[in-house]
């Protein structure tokens, strides 16, 4: 019995799912409810008695209020995490009797009223559309909805029963077509509860296996996060204790390198700063993950970012045939943002654009104003991006072509960690391209005088 009230056993989770949504319908479908029964009271009492309507009213009114209770009580405590399942359910069978008993009652006092061999068009009517409204909203649980409709059932077919029983009519009397009628919706009735309960619990097997789909992503995402900054860390002492003792070494400090041993040192000391570049880009990622991402920011003078990034990257470019041409002319280009962040986005699209370059071909950095934004430019001759590869651009270790013979060589990592610096500045990052013809990315950022107010000041590119 414990066990079955702890709301935080797997097992009971699929049963307050269905506690929840029982209520949350109940709670919705109230005002609806009171507008049908005072109709129907209201016209039981100006054509047939009203001291009885009266009285079926109040009754009527009472299991309402104790429904309503019920029905918050449930969406509270799940809420809280604090809700009593078997207590819950108890008073949702309660509730059920009291309310199905009370309308049958009172379609019967209807019935009764109307006297023997009348159509009973009211008191059947409210039954039937009372029982659709159950299969409607009740079918959360199949016994609650299964008692309900039992109780409704039994008063359709209580009141053409009395008439055959009292009246004992022949059988082309219309008192045995109002019985067989009466069969007849019965089988609709239960034909469409049927189809409820069978679409809810397909609802119910999908919810259950998005939430297991869930729950999936996330362990993996946090096992991802903590691989990477078990990884990162483990890496980045040895890491820096290897690239220290290669300067050292280039630097002489243990000796004159000989010519022979001096290219193999390049190699080495080119690679393991490589290597701490990737340890930095996981980092980054990692930190970005948990929440831990922060900037340091300042007024950064666009230009001056732009600029140093690309001459300092014209050393890089000519190892892939490329140049790099610059075209930085606008007012006054000033974000709020960290420069060095920001100056890496620059870094990583330059590198990128330099891979997928051809040979002889051409880099064109940029720099211009679109309204309150700046708008970084690089633009390559390269191979281009397919249509739909979206995704695939801004994804971590993401690669167009993730085989091990592919030709461009990556991490995947420099576009990720470009979107998520950019995102960080909430700036956005779009590409454009065409097979065969190349690609141009272009990073917006809002600029600083767009954000106070002030007016723009001309700049002049010294580069």
């Amino acid at each position: 019995m414990q066990a079955i009230d702890n709301v935080n056993l797997p097992q009971t989770r699929p049963v307050l799912s269905r506690l929840r949504d029982y209520a949350l319908v109940g709670s919705r479908a109230f005002a609806q409810r009171a507008i049908i029964y005072t109709v129907a009271i209201g016209l039981a009492g100006y054509y047939y008695d009203l001291y009885v309507a009266l009285f079926f009213f109040a009754a009527i009114g009472i299991c309402e209020v104790y429904d309503i209770l019920v029905l918050r009580s449930i969406l509270r405590n799940t809420r809280s995490k604090t809700l009593k399942i078997r207590k819950s359910l108890f008073h949702i069978y309660m509730t059920t009797a009291l309310s199905a008993t009370t309308i049958s009652l009172f379609c019967i006092a209807i019935a009764i009223q109307q006297g023997v061999g009348n159509s009973h068009f009211l008191p059947l009517f409210l039954l039937i559309s009372a029982s659709i409204f159950a299969a409607m909203n009740n079918h959360q649980f199949l016994y609650v909805l299964g008692f309900r409709l039992a109780i409704y059932i039994g008063a359709i077919l209580y009141i053409p029963i009395r008439d055959v029983v009292i009246a004992r009519p022949s059988l082309d009397s219309e008192i045995w077509l109002n019985l067989f009628t009466a069969l007849f919706v019965l089988g609709f009735v239960l034909e469409l509860a049927r189809t409820f309960i069978k679409g809810y619990s397909a609802l119910m097997k999908n919810r259950l296996a998005l939430q297991i789909e869930a729950k999936n992503a996330l362990a993996a995402s946090e096992a991802k996060t903590r691989f990477l900054s078990t990884v990162s860390h483990e890496l980045r002492t040895p890491l820096t204790s290897i690239r220290g003792a290669l300067d050292l070494i280039n630097a002489g400090s243990a000796g004159e390198v000989p010519d022979k041993m001096s290219r193999l040192l390049d190699i080495a000391t080119r690679n393991a700063h490589r290597l701490g570049e990737l340890v930095g880009d996981l980092l980054l990622l990692q930190s970005a993950d948990v929440g831990k991402f922060s900037l340091d920011l300042g007024n950064v003078d666009l230009a001056e970012v732009v600029n140093t990034a690309a001459h300092s990257f014209q050393p890089y470019a000519s190892r892939f045939g490329v140049a790099v041409k610059i075209d930085v002319t606008t007012e006054n280009p000033i974000v709020r943002g960290d420069r060095k962040r920001l100056d890496q986005v620059v870094v990583n699209l330059l590198s990128n654009a330099a891979k997928f370059s051809q040979a002889g071909g051409t880099i064109s950095v940029g720099l211009g104003r679109d309204g309150e934004n700046l708008v970084i430019s690089v633009a390559d001759q390269g191979i281009g991006i397919p249509e739909g590869s979206e995704s695939v651009i801004f994804e971590e270790f993401g690669q167009l072509d993730s085989s091990d013979q592919r030709k461009f060589q990556g991490t995947g990592l420099g576009l990720s960690i470009s979107k998520r610096i950019v995102d960080a500045h909430s700036g956005s990052i779009a590409y454009t391209s065409k097979l065969g013809y190349g690609t141009t990315f272009n990073v917006s950022l809002k600029a600083a005088d767009a954000a106070d107010g002030t007016k723009p000041q001309s700049y002049s590119d010294a580069a």
